[in-house]
Formats: structure tokens, C-alpha cells, sequence
């Protein structure tokens, strides 16, 4: 698939909590077809510590609106920079990068984010209904404050959540939620921290249960040249950015 570096517009930016926002961008060409699992890497302009461009999951892609959305955590001063990007600011991106989710058929199937991680979530949520799917999103959170964009997700199945402090939804980490006991589920896709991501692998192990991870290494360049984000898996070291970040767990040596 073509990678293209192309100036955006930004729209909106939607603040969720003291942490999250979500950036919504326009192209100033027609969108290329975007896979869920793929991601970018923008560039932060105006900041002295930020040298390399920031890679973030696409949350979601709206081609009547010609926009991309990101979801983005502020971690360090590069994101923190995103975060006082106005209206009508210029943001250049290099896009779409990475792999994808696979997107079975009339299957039941679950998604479990945790943190930042939740970023590719939604927008698979939607192609996964639009192909017959039934849709169960599990988000972990810490507490109710993080409970985020559920009617979003809500338009795509069932969502369900857990906060380590018990103020909203079931106590606990995805892995201890009800649900994985109740319900039989074809397929389960996860991203986020990865002791949550290796949890839910074992889980899914445990059940017999296809899966896929969304591996979070750093990934400078986008394009494998940097060896940055390389992880070791049954066939060798690969590439997260180029043969990832999606990732069958059969494939790694977790």
C-alpha cells in the first residue's frame, strides 16, 4: 500500500479527561483507503525536545468528512505539544503505516483495550459490524473519569468496562471481567499495556480462541529503516512498524 506525507487541517480537538483528546484532522487530498490496526506518524512542530515524529493509532476515519481521528494520551512533550494544536493549525502526517486486524464474518467477537491503548478500537468496531459481526467492547480503565467515548462504541455492540477502583462498570482488569466466563466469543482482538495484552493472549489461549495484539514499540520511521520497534517472534525478529503492529499471538514468543 502507498505511503503518502501529506498536510492535514485540524477541525477539533476534543478533550476527554486531564489525560485524553482526541484530534480531528482533514485531508487536503481525498483519503486512501485505511485498514483498522494501521497507524501514522505525525510531525510536532515547535518543540526543542521532540526530534522524531510521534506514531499513533488511527481511531477513526470519516470519508465523507475526509477526516482521520486520533486519539492521544499526554505522555511526554510531543503529545503534550499536540495537545495545543487550535483550529485551523497545519499537522503533516505520514500515512497509512503498519498492518492490519484480520475481519472475520458473522462471528462473535470481542475487543479488550486498556489505557491509550484503545486508540484502533473503535474504528475496528465499526468494520467488524459492517461485516456481520456481533461486537462486545471490554475497555480497563482506572477509574470513571477514564470511562470515555462509550456511546461511540456503543453504536458498534455491547460495551462493557472495568476500573481498577470499582467507580464504574465491574471491579477489577478486563481479564477479570464477568463476561470471559458468561459468553462464548469466535475471535478476540486487544490492544494496550502489555501485561494486559499478554493476559488477554493467555486467556484467549486457555479458550481456544483466535487473537490478535497491537504492539506498542516505538516506531520512529514507519517504514523498518530504523530498527527501533523490532520484536522477536517465531519466524525471527520483525519489524512491528512494517509486519506489525498487528500480530497473531500464535506468532509470538510470549
Amino acid at each position: 500500500m502507498k505511503k503518502l506525507v501529506q498536510d492535514f487541517e485540524v477541525l477539533q480537538r476534543k478533550e476527554l479527561n486531564d489525560e485524553h483528546f482526541v484530534l480531528d484532522v482533514k485531508a487536503l487530498e481525498p483519503l486512501p483507503e485505511i485498514r483498522p490496526g494501521q497507524f501514522v506518524n505525525v510531525l510536532v512542530k515547535d518543540s526543542n525536545t521532540t526530534f522524531l515524529r510521534r506514531p499513533l493509532s488511527i481511531h477513526f476515519v470519516d470519508y465523507e468528512r475526509n477526516t482521520i481521528s486520533l486519539y492521544i494520551k499526554k505522555i511526554g512533550d510531543g503529545t503534550k505539544k499536540l495537545g495545543e494544536l487550535k483550529e485551523g493549525d497545519t499537522l503533516n502526517i505520514v500515512y497509512p503505516l503498519g498492518n492490519q486486524y484480520s475481519i472475520p464474518n458473522n462471528a462473535n467477537t470481542l475487543l479488550v483495550g486498556g489505557g491509550c491503548g484503545v486508540a484502533p478500537l473503535l474504528y475496528l468496531a465499526k468494520h467488524l459490524k459492517e461485516a456481520g459481526n456481533n461486537v462486545t467492547t471490554l475497555l480497563g480503565v482506572r477509574s470513571e473519569k477514564d470511562a470515555v467515548e462509550l456511546d461511540a462504541y456503543k453504536e458498534y455492540g455491547n460495551i462493557l468496562v472495568t476500573t481498577e477502583d470499582g467507580s464504574f462498570g465491574e471491579k477489577g482488569y478486563p481479564t477479570q471481567h464477568s463476561v470471559l466466563e458468561k459468553e462464548k466469543f469466535d475471535y478476540v482482538f486487544t490492544c494496550g499495556p502489555e501485561p494486559m495484552m499478554k493476559a488477554v493472549a493467555a486467556y484467549s489461549a486457555q479458550k481456544n480462541i483466535p487473537c490478535e495484539v497491537s504492539l506498542e514499540n516505538t516506531m520512529a520511521c514507519g517504514f523498518g529503516a530504523c530498527l527501533c520497534c523490532v520484536t522477536e517472534t517465531t519466524e525471527g525478529n520483525k519489524c512491528t512498524c512494517t509486519e506489525g503492529p498487528v500480530f497473531n499471538i500464535n506468532d509470538l514468543k510470549w
